[in-house]
């Protein structure tokens, strides 16, 4: 890994044994991008940009008309400012003008990666960093493009800071993190869409003519788009051709975008969404952008995949949890809702151990007149009536039969009929002298308030205290609306969603700075809020609030794209199932949530004894397997089909597991070969089962015969154990 400087040329190269990213400064002003991809040895421009002279394009250079900004590959630009493609920044001054004129002043290269001072980053002690610092010495503005390289993996991160050395204030309008010029536009391009409990679907077309953007305006990154995009060749798949992909550290409104220029080019811009976002830059304040992370993969989706899950693994979610197993959990919800008590949830305790359930959670209706989810919120003191003990005194229950204990909280909502509103009504979002209009009957605190974050990390801080609780769910229900408040200047309301989300790094970087052995999941309604901004904070999310066997396997399959199986909950729930009213064998309910991070959400008491010796069985299987399914490298070997056949591989160097989902059943079904691309092709394989011994070359390539299976959402998994080399055979 190095990051190198050629004086005479003013160019940039940062390279691993992986990637190389390639830029030059031109004219002594510009930022001129030569390439991103495969390691280059070295590199001497054999792909420099035409210049032609082209209608209506403006020449900063009078003389050389062939030279203009709107077609030159920029590192940055901004609109008005000669550029007329997408912006990846945007200021507006005093006297109501957008033009600035950044110009190349210097650069630093050193070890490491910096953190960003109130926004979560990747980890960098196996990195290096360049920083540009470009000056628009017309109005006293300084802007630092920061890039950092990492040792042993395909990944490039990128964020900005935006400072103003005037004596004047300025707006910033538009703070991007990220821009890159490309040559091409003939790319497919990868996106992950949906809704609630319809999370993380894989969408793939092909670009065309003018922008192609998602994005979120709802105050979080939310379930609709994932704060990513891939582009990707025609004929990549999931296990060959070439993908570069792009993902934004942020937990908050965003933009990610792709524009297909007039030229055949195209422009890849992200950052916080513009639409709902201005700051106040004042004298000598600085703006930081939140970080983005760029990948690229010769080896197709999986390829891509493996580097975003090792990233993440080990350099963003907290310390503790990187290598840590995580407990089999029983959540209390589906099998309880609000209606319970203290009796109750013992009784569900001595099941829960029995069968080797590691955690017990008791999820939502264990506070204030909390009984259904119109009210309450907010009012964080135990309901007595329901848990005499208290949870301290519940706690120390479920941990003397062996469990641990965790708890669920709705920390950023307010119920209208609470106490806490009746007594600070103007902590909600609001806007003045429009109505404060209510989703599932509950507001939304405001984070950008001092106040509300430290109120939230006392009351927070009160229950981890007493060292009874292992593990937190922190849920969030409602996007933001009316986002306004009582305090912040006319000039600065636009600045509210953004604040909101520093307010909720702080208090997560102070708690889990305070408790660092306490297990935090993620959870807005399911997957509405699954990024990397809350993996820096909560090393796992549960995934959707969709438990339905069918259905997990599309939405997890598109979740893996970006996430190791180990941040994804999932958990085996009644049938029918809760949301969409489908029955599957209690088999595919477990096999599908072992793919994930392994738990049960159900009526634990109410289950037949051929069904709990079931879950038993289950319960063993997955803690004999455990490291591997947890820690082990995952691929997709077949992404859900029409009939919704699944299949995916766990690996490590000595174990194998294949997960085979059949989906619906089908008359006069074909013979389906399997193959697991990614064994050790010169090892051989048992597979345990059958006793059945093959080489990782012949599994890779002529693939394993799945059985015929008769029914719909049938499930086989297939387990194999490296026993030799060929090698040596």
């Amino acid at each position: 890994m190095e990051i190198i400087y050629q004086e005479k040329e003013k160019r940039f190269h940062l390279r691993n044994d992986s990637i190389s990213y390639i830029f030059q400064v031109e004219k002594d002003k510009y930022l001129q991008h030569c390439y991103f991809g495969p390691a280059l040895t070295s590199y001497h421009q054999s792909n420099p940009p035409q210049f032609i002279d082209r209608g209506f394009n403006t020449n900063p250079i009078s003389s050389e008309r062939t030279f203009s900004l709107n077609t030159l590959p920029l590192e940055t630009s901004t609109q008005g400012s000669l550029d007329y493609r997408i912006a990846n920044y945007q200021f507006l001054n005093q006297a109501g003008n957008n033009v600035t004129a950044f110009e190349y002043e210097s650069y630093r290269i050193y070890d490491g990666k910096p953190k960003l001072s109130e926004l979560p980053t990747l980890r960098g002690s196996k990195a290096k960093t360049l920083e540009i610092v470009l000056i628009d010495s017309i109005q006293q503005l300084k802007m630092i493009l920061h890039y950092s390289i990492f040792t042993d993996s395909s990944a490039i991160t990128r964020s900005v800071t935006f400072e103003n050395l005037s004596n004047t204030a300025i707006y910033l309008e538009n703070a991007g993190s990220l821009m890159l010029d490309l040559p091409r536009c003939d790319y497919d391009l990868v996106t992950l869409n949906g809704a609630h409990t319809n999370e993380a679907n894989i969408t793939r077309q092909k670009l065309h003519p003018g922008i192609q953007r998602i994005d979120s305006n709802r105050g979080t990154s939310s379930p609709q788009h994932q704060p990513f995009l891939a582009l990707a060749n025609w004929n990549t798949t999931e296990n060959s051709g070439e993908v570069m992909a792009f993902h934004l550290i942020y937990s908050g409104n965003f933009i990610a975008q792709v524009e297909v220029e007039q030229y055949g080019t195209s422009r890849v811009q992200m950052g916080i969404n513009p639409d709902t976002f201005s700051w106040k830059l004042n004298p000598k304040a600085i703006f930081e952008t939140p970080e983005a992370v760029m990948v690229y993969s010769t080896t197709g989706f999986n390829g891509m995949s493996q580097t975003f899950h090792h990233l993440y693994q080990e350099h963003l979610v907290p310390k503790t949890w990187q290598k840590k197993e995580r407990p089999i959990l029983l959540n209390t919800w589906e099998g309880n809702y609000f209606d319970f008590t203290e009796t109750d949830l013992l009784n569900q305790a001595d099941k829960a151990k029995e069968l080797g359930i590691e955690l017990f959670v008791l999820d939502d209706g264990w506070f204030g007149q909390r009984n259904d989810d119109t009210k309450a919120l907010g009012d964080w003191f135990e309901n007595t009536t329901k848990i005499p003990s208290k949870i301290t005194g519940l706690a120390e229950k479920i941990h003397e039969k062996g469990l641990q204990f965790g708890l669920w909280f709705e920390p950023e909502m307010i119920s209208k009929e609470s106490l806490l509103f009746n007594k600070h009504p103007e902590w909600a979002l609001q806007v003045p002298n429009y109505p404060l209009t209510q989703g599932r009957q509950q507001l939304v605190l405001d984070f950008s308030k001092e106040a509300v974050q430290d109120f939230i990390i006392d009351m927070l801080t009160g229950y981890l205290q007493t060292g009874k609780i292992d593990y937190i769910k922190w849920d969030m229900n409602r996007h933001l609306t009316e986002v306004g408040n009582l305090t912040l200047p006319q000039d600065q309301q636009q600045e509210i969603a953004h604040r909101y989300v520093l307010g909720l790094y702080r208090i997560l970087q102070t708690l889990t700075t305070k408790f660092p052995e306490v297990l935090f999941e993620n959870c807005s309604s399911g997957g509405g809020r699954f990024d990397p901004g809350m993996m820096a904070y909560m090393p796992q999310t549960w995934t959707s609030d969709n438990s339905d066997a069918l259905c997990r396997t599309r939405i997890q399959s598109g979740y893996s794209y970006l996430y190791p199986p180990i941040m994804m909950g999932a958990h085996v729930s009644d049938v029918p199932n809760h949301q969409v009213g489908r029955i599957t064998p209690l088999k595919t309910r477990g096999l599908i949530a072992m793919s994930g991070n392994f738990g049960y959400e159900l009526a634990i008491n109410q289950q037949s004894e051929t069904t709990l010796a079931e879950i038993k069985k289950q319960i063993k299987f997955y803690k004999k397997h455990r490291q591997l399914l947890q820690f082990g490298d995952f691929y997709r070997l077949l992404l859900p089909t029409e009939t919704a056949a699944c299949a995916w591989l766990f690996k490590n160097e000595d174990e194998a597991l294949v997960v085979y989902f059949h989906g619906l059943a089908q008359p006069a079904q074909k013979a389906h070969y399997l193959k697991t691309y990614y064994l050790d092709h010169d090892a051989l394989y048992q597979e345990v089962n059958s006793q059945a011994v093959f080489s990782g070359a012949e599994l890779n390539y002529a693939g394993l015969l799945i059985p015929r299976i008769k029914g719909d959402f049938e499930t086989c998994y297939f387990h194999f154990k490296k026993i030799t080399s060929t090698k040596t055979v």
